[in-house]
């Protein structure tokens, strides 16, 4: 096989006419890959996204070949995969009102030119799932909001539509499913790319604790910070440690490492029904 990127999470390899794409144990925040990894992280965010592809197999096909046909050493975090031409765009759907979308909403009002309802807080639930798009950055650059009309520029009108709408199909599925085991999707980050006969394939993870925020139903409040299943913990540790948000990032404490693992596997055990080994 033969190392095509290693990106912030995944690394990818070419074997024959497939790729394989490998999750690591690496976290990263504000676009900067931390020093310290997650131990079992790389596992859980690939059993997690097996698992919703298939829930989401009627929405939108994905890339997935084969999840066992993968060298020893990757076992358990490694996807087999058909090789794709990548949408140059982030593909992002928010449900809630939080994060980036938050910040951008306090100062214009609107989240990546989608005008919103005045008096909405943090946590809000927002009057139906919009599409904010973004740039996809090179690592250790970030990325920034864009409108639907940047990306229609970008890709084309009648695309554009479609990643808008299948990112919103996924999105309302995923939150359908989960809320039903006691958990908000307050937003989720998808990747699509065309197969060679046109068709928009889903990628890389779908619905993880990596390209998501999952909240407990039973403690959420607007108006305030919600528990977060998803790596929102790490954030809030690298907030408050003094860090400029540059790399290179300090290491993560100890605490901070296992009650983050502890946090992927709840929400894993939660979604699927399945116990974790």
């Amino acid at each position: 096989m033969e190392l095509l990127h290693s990106g912030k999470v995944r690394d990818v390899y070419a074997d024959g006419d497939a790729l394989v794409l490998v999750a690591s144990d690496r976290i990263s925040v504000y676009d900067v890959v931390l020093p310290t990894p997650i131990p079992d992280k790389g596992r859980l965010l690939t059993a997690l996204s097996v698992w919703w592809f298939e829930q989401l197999a009627d929405i939108v096909p994905n890339h997935v070949v084969s999840t066992t046909d993968v060298p020893a050493e990757f076992a358990g975090r490694a996807i087999r995969c058909r090789r794709l031409d990548m949408v140059p765009v982030e593909c992002v759907a928010r449900g809630y009102l939080t994060g980036g979308g938050l910040a951008e909403y306090e100062r214009t009002g609107a989240v990546s030119g989608v005008a919103l309802p005045r008096g909405l807080v943090e946590a809000s639930i927002l009057p139906e799932p919009i599409f904010t798009p973004s740039t996809k950055a090179p690592m250790g650059e970030h990325d920034e909001p864009i409108t639907y009309e940047q990306v229609a520029a970008k890709v084309g009108p009648e695309t554009a539509e479609r990643l808008r709408q299948i990112t919103i199909d996924v999105y309302r599925r995923g939150a359908e499913i989960a809320a039903d085991r006691g958990i908000l999707v307050a937003d989720t980050k998808i990747e699509l790319g065309w197969a060679p006969d046109g068709t928009l394939v889903l990628a890389d993870e779908v619905l993880t604790s990596d390209s998501s925020r999952f909240w407990p139903a039973e403690s959420y409040q607007p108006g305030r910070p919600q528990f977060s299943y998803d790596k929102q913990y790490v954030r809030d540790w690298a907030a408050g440690s003094g860090w400029n948000k540059q790399a290179p990032a300090p290491e993560v404490p100890a605490e901070v490492v296992e009650a983050t693992r502890a946090r992927y596997v709840d929400v894993y055990e939660k979604l699927t029904g399945n116990r974790w080994q």
